[in-house]
């Protein structure tokens, strides 16, 4: 899964500070492989995890603890735009 957010403006460290505040309990959490955050070297502002879980299914569960705890909202507040999630299949190539 690759989560790509665009902070309000000026706030790209903010968000990062975010993140790693919240990463730990994602790690932690059922079915995750690897969480890794990256910020755009040209745009700091721009930010994307990229995570890998055991099944999509374990992710939709994630993605629903992470609502019901009010994690979604703090991020939603803090993007200037909706964010893009996009999921991925590893290949054989």
């Amino acid at each position: 899964m690759i989560l790509e957010v665009k902070a309000k403006p000026g706030t790209g460290a903010d968000l990062v500070a975010f993140f790693r505040s919240i990463l730990p309990a994602t790690r932690a959490h059922d079915g995750c492989i690897s969480v890794e955050t990256l910020q755009n070297s040209d745009a700091a502002d721009d930010v994307a995890v990229v995570e890998a879980r055991e099944s999509r299914g374990q992710y939709e569960k994630y993605l629903a603890w992470q609502r019901d705890r009010g994690t979604s909202a703090q991020l939603m507040e803090r993007l200037a735009e909706p964010p893009s999630i996009r999921h991925f299949d590893v290949t054989d190539a």
